[in-house]
């Protein structure tokens, strides 16, 4: 006789790694399996992954947590998954090898494509039926740009062979499967990030995927993010496992951080920074440069929608500070240097390095660092690095405060940078309102587990989710209005240098 099903996995595939993660039934975790895969930086502004590297990490994080947690797989009532959002995989059905790299949210090489889908109606083209602007942070315009210059890849996908999907499909059909009756899925969460799903509707459009060049048969089918999708395998380690939730990362967190109120809002501080704020079942269309998005469906309930506000570049800033200047050995030591100085001395960094994204959307911004003096050091540098983030998350708090018309009295926070205290103090000062951590800051793959366990009936719902959560620290604003509001106006003229860097010139040089 078995024993009763006592824990969730999570299986998080994120930007830098993938991880998997055991959850108990307090949320609390029990073990975890990471792997970092490998960034591969083409040309500048091209970025990609490995898909099979990808999912061989995948498969190699699930041994590693169960192992941890001593359990096998009939300890696990199902697994959820989480993923980076808009990286597209494009993959053969028939032989499970993909046609290309994965091409990564960051990458910017669709310019051109958004350019002349955009023609004389602008980026907007598409957005009230989609949510979004015409850029190349989504997955569709990377798709047409895979069709368009892989050789043989458009003859295979209008014969039906090729599929495609973020991160999350690639790693379903591969855990049911694969060539062998593997299920090609995906979720509503994930679906409103390609520019392909009607917002209202939640099914694809077909205009708009013929405008991209894109065969529907590639399209995985859209569900609702809590329902059985189908079971793990017969030669993996989840055999017969119930695969039962997906959302898209930072739908995800907006879920574990237990954002199921209208105005509640959260910010994930990861690769980049994601603020999302729930609006219910009405999808609010922007006018502050916030994307519409889907932020949950469970089973056969109505979507609940979110306003979302992203940044490319907040954690990865911290990353090539290390990777590319060498400042410093690993990502905490960037706080003992911003320590060191009490300001940023009058030096500005604004990490423009995919464009800008919310709420300015401009795709030919590159990055800048100003305000260089004698003075300034690398103490200066780092905390410059740190308070961008910080800056960047003002600036999309502002823009949602004008969309929703509701103030938000509070933040809450969660992702690896949240525990850098000099990080989320600035942050408080700046936005003027409380900054929360939750006790579990793994708020993305607590999020995916959640949509599993409920789907199976191992959490009853939401409620669940709401009695979990626990408050694990909180940081007041100490900054007067005046100093708040001086420090913005700088932030905004930073910005502004960064504006239109990206030309024919420059393309022609650097590539």
């Amino acid at each position: 006789m078995n024993e009763e099903p006592k824990y969730i996995l999570a299986i998080d595939q994120g930007t830098t790694s993938t991880r998997a993660i055991v959850f108990d039934h307090a949320g609390q975790i029990v073990a975890t399996g990471q792997r970092e895969h490998e960034q591969i930086f083409p040309r500048a502004g091209w970025v990609e992954h490995d898909p099979l590297e990808i999912w061989k990490n995948t498969r190699a994080v699930v041994g590693d947590a169960l192992v941890e947690a001593e359990i096998n797989r009939h300890q696990l009532a199902a697994v959820g998954i989480t993923n980076q959002r808009e990286t597209a995989v494009v993959w053969d059905r028939t032989t499970g090898k993909p046609v290309y790299n994965a091409i990564v949210w960051q990458d910017t090489r669709t310019q051109r494509i958004c350019d002349e889908l955009a023609g004389d109606e602008g980026a907007d083209r598409y957005k009230e039926r989609v949510g979004l602007p015409l850029a190349t942070y989504f997955s569709g315009p990377k798709v047409a740009w895979i069709l368009d210059n892989v050789e043989g890849a458009r003859e295979k996908a209008e014969k039906g062979d090729l599929l495609f999907g973020n991160t999350d499909a690639w790693l379903v059909w591969n855990m049911t499967g694969g060539v062998k009756g593997g299920i090609h899925v995906t979720d509503v969460t994930n679906a409103s990030r390609t520019m392909l799903m009607n917002i209202d509707t939640l099914d694809w459009n077909a205009d708009i995927a013929a405008d991209m060049g894109i065969p529907l048969s590639m399209l995985p089918e859209i569900r609702s993010s809590s329902e059985v999708y189908g079971v793990g395998r017969k030669k993996g380690l989840l055999i017969d496992t119930p695969i039962a939730g997906i959302l898209g990362d930072q739908q995800a967190a907006t879920f574990g951080q237990a954002c199921f109120e209208v105005g509640q809002a959260k910010n994930t501080y990861g690769t980049g920074n994601f603020m999302l704020i729930n609006t219910g079942e009405e999808a609010v269309r922007s006018e502050n440069g916030l994307l519409t998005t889907v932020a949950y469906k469970i089973g056969d309930n109505k979507p609940v929608y979110a306003l979302e506000g992203s940044v490319a570049v907040t954690g990865s800033l911290v990353q090539w500070v290390r990777d590319n200047l060498g400042l410093i050995d690993d990502a905490p030591q960037i706080e003992e240097l911003a320590t060191q100085v009490d300001d940023n001395g009058g030096c500005f960094i604004v990490p423009a390095f995919s464009g800008l994204f919310a709420p300015y959307w401009k795709s030919d911004a590159r990055g800048a660092i100003v305000g260089m003096t004698r003075y300034i050091t690398k103490n200066h540098i780092a905390r410059a690095a740190l308070e961008s983030t910080a800056f960047q998350s003002r600036e999309v708090l502002d823009a949602m405060n004008a969309d929703s018309g509701v103030e938000l009295t509070e933040l809450k926070v969660d992702g690896g940078m949240v525990k850098n205290e000099t990080l989320m103090q600035f942050q408080a000062d700046l936005l003027g309102v409380p900054v929360v951590r939750p006790q579990v800051i793994e708020t993305t793959a607590l999020g995916a587990a959640y949509a599993a366990g409920i789907a199976v009936g191992y959490w009853d719902g939401e409620q669940d989710v709401i009695d979990n959560w626990a408050e694990d620290k909180r940081w007041e604003p100490s900054m007067d209005s005046e100093t708040r509001e001086r420090y913005m106006r700088v932030w905004k003229k930073a910005v502004e240098r960064t504006f239109d860097w990206y030309d024919d010139d420059v393309e022609a040089l650097f590539g």
